[in-house]
């Protein structure tokens, strides 16, 4: 008997022993913004002052052009996650990304709301505070949410939407990052707010690609370090406990602007059949699916899923856009080291025809 006491004391012994070095080797407090800033947002990055927020954004590309694409990331991404998208479209086209209040450099929201309609109003902050009066809103994920939720609430600033595995009906993934589940545990908060093993990372960036192949060491300490962003973790689980997803989904036929839906075929955060339902809600939408991408098909293929965007924005109507390129600066002085465009009084969206149809390389399907 007294034997068996030792060995079960020596195995717990052993576990706790396991435990403490698993913590200390996974130890990762936040980290100050400061501390981030030169390796993450050299130039063409910027902070812009909205709603007592400093804003981490990118804007490139022609000042001239009227109607500036503004790309919007999911859950613990940033605006990196659009750098593929970016390097093709700048040479033609006005592209503005931006790390969402919670997220990325950005960092928590002041007021601590990370609600679906809080987001919307931002958004509008954001357009005001560039000096945009509208534009073509892109989102994945919860980004997506973000952006057909300001289109609903404020259909004068969206000539037109691109939704990427996009958030906004309830629906039942097969399979979640461990980090989200995690986040939603309330109990683990005092742990996970100091313990973030990059394994942990590693694993959940790997459950959204649809080959895991094309993730590489730098992508994962991307993830990684913008998570330590002070407050960040703090503010995931505070959206989590906020919003359980899919609330304000009987609007999104509500949405009028011309709209493109892209999804990836592998999707098992977001099945792919709530881009049909998107397509089925959204009148005149078009649906392209990459059959063997997964949830962030722009960040794992970003020059084959950059091409249908580049082919819905030339079929956007020359009205899309209309009165932009005015120059709003002598109504309005510009943000600091952001200059100004402008786009006045917007015309009425037109709508993509239900049967438009373009001829794509496999593995696309519409």
């Amino acid at each position: 008997m007294k034997l068996l006491i030792k060995i079960t004391g020596a195995v717990l012994l052993l576990a706790v022993a396991l435990l403490a070095l698993g913590i200390a080797l996974s130890w990762a407090p936040d980290r100050p913004v400061d501390a981030l800033k030169a390796r993450w947002a050299p130039q063409p990055s910027q902070f812009l002052t909205v709603e007592g927020m400093q804003v981490h954004l990118r804007d490139e590309g022609p000042r001239g052009d009227p109607l500036p694409i503004v790309l919007l990331h999911g859950t613990s991404a940033s605006l990196h996650t659009w750098d593929g998208w970016v390097a093709a479209l700048k040479g033609q086209r006005r592209v503005i990304r931006i790390d969402l209040p919670g997220f990325g450099l950005t960092g928590p929201a002041p007021d601590g709301d990370y609600t679906l309609p809080r987001y919307s109003r931002f958004m509008v902050a954001l357009l005001d505070a560039l000096y945009l009066q509208r534009v073509v809103l892109a989102g994945n994920s919860f980004g997506g949410s973000v952006a057909w939720k300001t289109a609903v609430d404020h259909a004068d600033r969206v000539a037109a939407l691109v939704l990427v595995d996009a958030a906004g009906y309830p629906y039942q993934s097969t399979s979640v990052p461990i980090g989200f589940r995690l986040a939603r545990i309330p109990g683990l908060a005092p742990v996970m707010a100091n313990v973030l093993p990059r394994r942990m990372i590693e694993a959940s960036v790997r459950n959204v690609y649809g080959d895991p192949s094309r993730i590489t060491p730098g992508l994962i300490e991307r993830y990684y370090e913008l998570t330590l962003r002070e407050g960040n973790r703090a503010a995931l689980r505070a959206r989590f406990e906020q919003s359980r997803g899919g609330e304000f989904a009987a609007e999104i036929p509500r949405v009028a602007a011309p709209t493109l839906i892209l999804w990836g075929g592998q999707d098992r955060l977001i099945p792919p059949s709530q881009g049909e339902r998107f397509a089925a809600d959204i009148r005149g939408s078009r649906l392209v699916t990459f059959a063997d991408l997964g949830h962030v098909p722009h960040e794992e293929d970003p020059a084959r899923t950059v091409a249908a965007v580049q082919r819905f924005l030339a079929g956007l109507p020359a009205g899309a856009g209309a009165g932009a390129g005015a120059d709003v600066s002598a109504s309005a002085p510009e943000p600091a080291s952001q200059p100004a465009s402008a786009l006045a009084s917007p015309a009425a969206p037109a709508r993509v025809p239900a049967d438009a149809r373009t001829a794509s390389p496999a593995p696309e399907t519409r």
